[in-house]
């Protein structure tokens, strides 16, 4: 039976400035004529389309955190939405903070998705606006309400205040609803993001597995940060790149000597081909 690799994207597969170095695309595309080979990311499927270019996926990609299942051919294989009235209701809650989030949602079948923000914005979404500036899916709201299938609800701001924030979201929604705090690096703050209880990387393994029929322990997984947890437990194999939260390297089978910036993932599989 075939060996799996799935890896996180951003710090972990990807360069900090999003580039895929060529030595990586060599290494990565050379295991999936033999290996089944995907990603597991906090991205979009447009952002990841982007990124991957020439990059080989064979297996559906765990997107949104798990919000969605879907194959680089846009077939979609599974989705976990909050609905609008929840998604509403969670905007309505982190006004009351003074503080208004981006809503990442399925705009139609055809996998298009839709990128809100509120025409009030904290310093740190406008840095991360500048980093979409040239998408086509950004859509400002004075009145910033949800949509019918929201993929993600996410806040970006100082820590102190999201951590406030989730516990006040979390007393009201309990366990309907999965809550990830984290630092942002690019921008240096924190984000909230909010899914649907069962959108995350552990539920999305699953589904892959399921799928493609793999058996898990056959799975190797790469990451970085705490929403990669649950891909670490149920994985064969656990890897942590050198930059990873120091949390997440306790949690990990193994730690790697290089970062995200020096190759790591592709360093590791280069020395499973070579042993």
């Amino acid at each position: 039976m075939k060996k799996i690799y799935i890896t996180d994207l951003d710090h972990t597969f990807l360069r900090n400035d999003l580039s895929v170095s060529t030595f990586t695309k060599e290494i990565w595309n050379g295991f999936s004529a033999h290996s089944i080979v995907s990603v597991a990311t906090a991205r979009t499927y447009k952002k990841t389309a982007q990124f991957l270019k020439n990059v080989q996926v064979n297996s559906p990609m765990i997107l949104l955190d798990g919000a969605l299942i879907a194959t680089m051919d846009k077939k979609i294989i599974d989705t976990k939405f909050i609905n609008k009235e929840v998604g509403d209701a969670i905007i309505d809650e982190g006004a009351k903070f003074g503080i208004y989030p981006f809503v990442l949602a399925l705009a139609d079948k055809k996998l298009n998705e839709a990128f809100l923000y509120s025409a009030i914005l904290n310093e740190h979404q406008k840095k991360v606006l500048t980093r979409y500036s040239e998408d086509d899916n950004l859509v400002e709201h004075k009145d910033i309400r949800a949509m019918d299938d929201n993929f993600k609800i996410v806040y970006m701001g100082e820590e102190k205040l999201l951590r406030k924030l989730a516990l006040h979201v979390e007393a009201i929604f309990g366990n309907n609803l999965k809550y990830i705090l984290a630092p942002e690096a690019y921008v240096g703050c924190y984000f909230l993001t909010i899914l649907h209880k069962d959108a995350d990387k552990s539920h999305g393994i699953r589904t892959v597995s399921q799928y493609s029929g793999f058996d898990l322990k056959k799975l190797t997984v790469f990451g970085d940060n705490f929403n990669d947890v649950g891909m670490f437990e149920l994985a064969g194999v656990s890897v942590a790149v050198a930059n990873a939260q120091e949390g997440v390297k306790k949690l990990a089978d193994i730690v790697l000597q290089h970062t995200n910036d020096e190759d790591a993932v592709a360093n590791y599989l280069k020395g499973l081909k070579n042993g």
